[in-house]
């Protein structure tokens, strides 16, 4: 019986000593791990407000410290640690953002285990093939009908062990009947894990083990796992803390999924780092009200939320003439006011038009009283930075809320570079490029003007695809981003993805991506793709707004519940010409010449975006391949 107690002390000893090397790293400096950044954090400021989140049942708010967020987080990491999992065992998460998304994912780190978040919104289909494709050992969900849909596709899960149910008292006999997997309730699991208090945690992770896999939106082919180290993380983290540094007294409001890398570092780990607080929002339909309600200090976004409330202004505006000429005055004379503060090019007058008539004259003062302060009450009133990454940010949307004092700095970065690569800051903001490579980043330009990056952040590889790792890191490191860039002043320009170019028959060269954004300034376009691969001239077919149609319509004479009517010649002349004002800035070849427009948006269920809102073009080019082909059947604008 010796040999096996000692063999058992030393088991216990080892544990120990495992467990006080997760002890709180006493500055940010020394952390190096996920779970090392949580204990500081706990440790630190333990009373301090770390998470808010609305309570449906008492319709209230509720506040979390960050000692009661690592209480949280210890009890699930011991209902997993009771799993007993193999080491860097995979767990998908697939939850909306919230307390559970957090402890799902920080008892995952903090038992070694490898977190893979999938897409809320995404279809079973692809939630299954990522499932099967990481070999996840357990899925959290939040509905039993979620893994319903999931294991109706029929795809098989040979190393799924177990699926926790976090929204749900009971099950449908059907599921919880299931041999394999096990399926439960979170109630029944957390239950499990508090009979068994003893449970020892399995060693915690190092540096250069994995923090995450987090897959690509496949836009056009099955979704590659990108494998994300602690290093990269919290390299990541700490650069842009250099660049970006929120304070104890910042609030984060978190909307964006968590599944995305972009909100994962800068919204959820950023502030962990910084003791910020994180508010949770209802939803994105209640964006409005909860940013209104929270009153954020640090807004963590993609343009699209920016583009929804700049058209939603300027349909506020188009009733009345004298509001619009006001708010033109005050936009250009904050613009103004804004490249001079950050050393820019002055802007050039094109006219009364462009600066509000008469109403320029007006002190700024008595502009930002009237417009400015009414626009900026819209997100809260106190935001002192607003972050915009994920895609493009059109210049339009830019200068408007840069013009009437929203501090808005863009950033760039993609999955695999954990994500942020660059992003302006407050007092150096050229909104027309994406900022400064972070400290420790290096960047360059390579072969056919492509952006190559090195450094800290880059990821570990595709999972199970080598060959693609291969193909995108070289054996210096240096990572090919896809994206063609200019670097001027250490400042990076954007200029468009290598693959995404329209070449036409002519020869000439377009961007889609630059396209659409300015196609979109339109409030009446809601959704927006350009074709002309070999074509004469670039075309579009876009989506357009419902109510911006209905009065279109009616201003034409128009039935606007007639199908009929919505490419009815007199329509697309009106489009083309808010086209055309809009893309003044492009080369007239660059300008689509003919359009068609449908009323059905464009969504994930319907397969025509990814889980990240980028276009999947190759389904929308065979979707509307017999509208396209009628484009470029007729004449330009005789339709």
């Amino acid at each position: 019986m010796r040999p096996a107690l000692a063999r058992h002390g030393l088991l216990r000893l080892f544990v120990s000593l495992m467990t006080l090397s997760t002890a709180a790293p006493h500055s940010l400096a020394s952390v190096q791990t996920l779970p090392q950044l949580l204990a500081f954090r706990a440790a630190s400021t333990p009373d301090g407000a770390a998470y808010r989140a609305f309570d449906a049942a008492s319709q209230t708010w509720s506040q979390l410290s960050w000692a009661q967020a690592q209480q949280r987080v210890d009890t699930w990491a011991r209902a997993l640690a009771a799993l007993q999992l193999p080491p860097a065992a995979r767990v998908a998460i697939l939850l909306p953002n919230g307390l559970n998304a957090l402890c799902a994912d920080q008892s995952t780190l903090a038992t070694g285990c490898v977190p893979v978040p999938l897409h809320a919104i995404d279809n079973p289909g692809s939630i299954a093939y990522i499932l099967a494709d990481c070999e996840a050992s357990v899925l959290v969900v939040e509905h039993a009908a979620q893994w319903e849909k999931i294991r109706s596709v029929g795809t098989a899960f040979p190393a799924l062990r177990a699926v926790v149910v976090t929204d749900a008292e009971t099950l449908a006999p059907a599921a919880a009947a299931q041999d394999a997997p096990a399926v439960g309730t979170l109630a029944q699991w957390l239950a499990g894990a508090a009979a068994q208090a003893d449970v020892a945690l399995p060693p915690p992770p190092g540096p250069q083990d994995l923090a995450a896999i987090v897959y690509t939106s496949g836009t056009t082919g099955k979704p590659k796992g990108v494998m994300l180290t602690h290093h990269n993380v919290i390299s990541d983290v700490k650069a842009v803390l250099e660049r970006i540094a929120p304070t104890a007294d910042d609030v984060f409001l978190s909307f964006l999924p968590l599944s995305h890398t972009f909100e994962r570092t800068g919204g959820y780990y950023l502030p962990m780092a910084s003791g910020s607080c994180v508010a949770y929002a209802r939803s994105v339909s209640q964006l409005a009200e909860d940013l209104k309600t929270v009153q954020p200090t640090v807004l963590v976004s993609v343009p699209r939320i920016y583009e929804r409330i700049h058209a939603k202004l300027l349909e506020t505006l188009s009733g009345s003439p004298w509001k619009m000429q006001l708010f033109e005055a005050a936009q250009a004379k904050g613009w103004a006011r804004f490249c001079a503060a950050q050393g820019l090019p002055a802007p050039a007058q094109e006219g009364s038009a462009a600066g509000g008539g008469w109403m320029a004259a007006l002190p700024w003062p008595v502009l930002r009283a009237l417009v400015a302060k009414p626009l900026l009450a819209q997100f809260g009133g106190r935001v002192r930075v607003a972050v915009s990454g994920g895609a493009p940010l059109s210049p339009t949307i830019a200068k408007c809320f840069l013009g009437l004092g929203l501090p808005l700095v863009q950033g760039y970065g993609m999955t695999e570079t954990t994500p942020v690569v660059s992003v302006n800051a407050l007092h150096d903001n050229d909104p027309a490029s994406v900022g400064r490579a972070l400290p420790g980043v290096e960047v360059r330009i390579g072969e056919n003007r492509e952006l190559q990056v090195r450094g800290p952040i880059v990821m570990k590889g595709y999972w199970k695809r080598p060959e693609d790792t291969a193909r995108t890191v070289d054996a210096e490191g240096w990572l090919g981003t896809g994206d063609q860039a200019d670097i001027v002043d250490g400042r990076i320009y954007i200029k468009g993805r290598i693959k995404e170019i329209i070449v036409t028959s002519t020869g000439e060269k377009v961007p889609p991506g630059d396209l659409e954004l300015a196609l979109l300034a339109d409030p009446l376009l809601e959704q927006a793709f350009v074709v002309g691969e070999n074509r004469p001239f670039i075309a579009c077919v876009a989506v357009v707004n419902a109510d911006e149609w209905n009065r279109l319509a009616a201003d034409l004479g128009l039935d606007a519940q007639d199908a009929a009517s919505l490419n009815h010649a007199s329509v697309h002349r009106a489009v083309l010409a808010r086209i055309e004002k809009n893309t003044a800035s492009f080369p007239r070849y660059a300008v689509p010449r003919t359009v068609h427009l449908t009323l059905t948006p464009w969504t994930i269920e319907n397969t025509f975006m990814t889980p990240t809102l980028k276009l999947k073009r190759n389904n929308l080019m065979a979707h509307f391949a017999a509208a396209i082909e009628g484009m470029y059947q007729q004449k330009p604008g005789a339709r």
